[in-house]
C-alpha cells in the first residue's frame, strides 16, 4: 500500500496536494481548486491544515521519467528555475558600417 507523501513530481508550492491526490488516485488540480474554493467561501480552516500537513507529511521520492532533468529541491518546483542565457556573438568592427 503506498505512504501518504509529498509529491516531487505534482508539487506547486509544498507538494501536499500532489501527494494527496496521489494516494486517493484523484485528480491534484481538482483538490487545489476544493480547497481555494473551500478557503474564499468562508472555511479558514483550510490554510492551518494544509500548512500544518506540510510540516508533517515526508517527502516523497521522486520519480523522473527518461530524459527529464531532475528539478531543483524548491518547494516550488519548476517554476522556480531560471532559463539559461545564451551568450553574445561577438562583433567586428566592419559589421557596424550598416547602422
Amino acid at each position: 500500500m503506498n505512504k501518504l507523501t509529498k509529491s516531487k513530481n505534482n508539487a506547486v508550492i509544498f507538494g501536499v496536494l500532489g501527494g494527496v491526490g496521489e494516494y486517493f488516485n484523484i485528480d491534484p488540480v481538482l483538490l487545489r481548486v476544493i480547497v481555494v474554493v473551500a478557503t474564499f467561501a468562508g472555511v479558514g480552516i483550510t490554510v492551518p491544515i494544509y500548512l500544518l500537513m506540510a510540516l508533517v507529511m515526508p517527502d516523497g521520492n521522486q520519480t523522473s521519467q527518461s530524459g527529464d532533468k531532475p528539478r531543483s529541491s524548491s518547494p516550488f518546483g519548476q517554476y522556480n528555475e531560471k532559463p539559461k542565457r545564451k551568450e553574445a556573438e561577438k562583433v567586428e568592427e566592419e559589421d557596424w558600417s550598416d547602422f
